[in-house]
């Protein structure tokens, strides 16, 4: 299956919440925590089809609410209110899954953001809209006070870093998606 066929409507999460790598790193919760922050920003009430993508995986006991979700999420040493030490491997890895599976129902939207073929002023809009949003979260989630998250802000970082993320989000997806955003999340520098 390529990237440009329909998605898999399931991803086997079981294969992935079984499956046995090195630790993550401090990059690589940084990196699932701004991947679900672009989730977000793209929809709307991005929580709510969080949870609902986690209970159709079957992820209900890894977070049965929103708060478990915001726990495991929150080890972001960015975050403005973080949680110390690590999550546990199952939930990094239902994490990845719950971004996959998102993933999968935003690549029509994700397509077309990283599309040449529609005029360049409404590229221009598209991409000047997301990135207000997205800033806008990183301002209210965020530790402002911290040299990473001021370097995301500033304009030209934040472009690139956006576009960097939405592409990661675009090849999350399909049958494959799965594994090249785990191998992306714990091989990440």
């Amino acid at each position: 299956m390529t990237l440009l066929e329909k998605p898999s409507k399931s991803i086997n999460s079981s294969s992935i919440l079984n499956s046995s790598h090195k630790t993550i790193g401090r990059r690589g919760l940084e990196r699932i925590d701004f991947l679900l922050l672009l989730i977000e920003t793209i929809e709307i009430n991005g929580v709510q089809s969080l949870m609902l993508t986690s209970r159709d995986l079957g992820l209900d006991n890894t977070f049965s609410n929103r708060v478990e979700l915001w726990k495991t999420r929150a080890h972001n040493p960015l975050r403005r209110s973080s949680r110390r030490g690590k999550p546990s491997d199952r939930d990094i890895k239902a994490l990845i899954s719950l971004i996959s599976a998102t993933s999968n129902r935003l690549y029509p939207l994700l397509r077309q953001l990283l599309s040449n073929k529609e005029p360049k002023e409404i590229t221009y809009r598209r991409w000047d809209a997301l990135n207000n949003r997205f800033t806008d979260l990183i301002k209210e989630r965020m530790n402002i006070k911290r040299e990473g998250v001021q370097k995301l802000l500033s304009r030209t970082d934040s472009h690139s870093f956006l576009r960097e993320l939405v592409l990661i989000l675009a090849l999350s997806t399909g049958i494959q998606g799965l594994s090249r955003l785990e191998n992306y999340i714990y091989h990440i520098d």
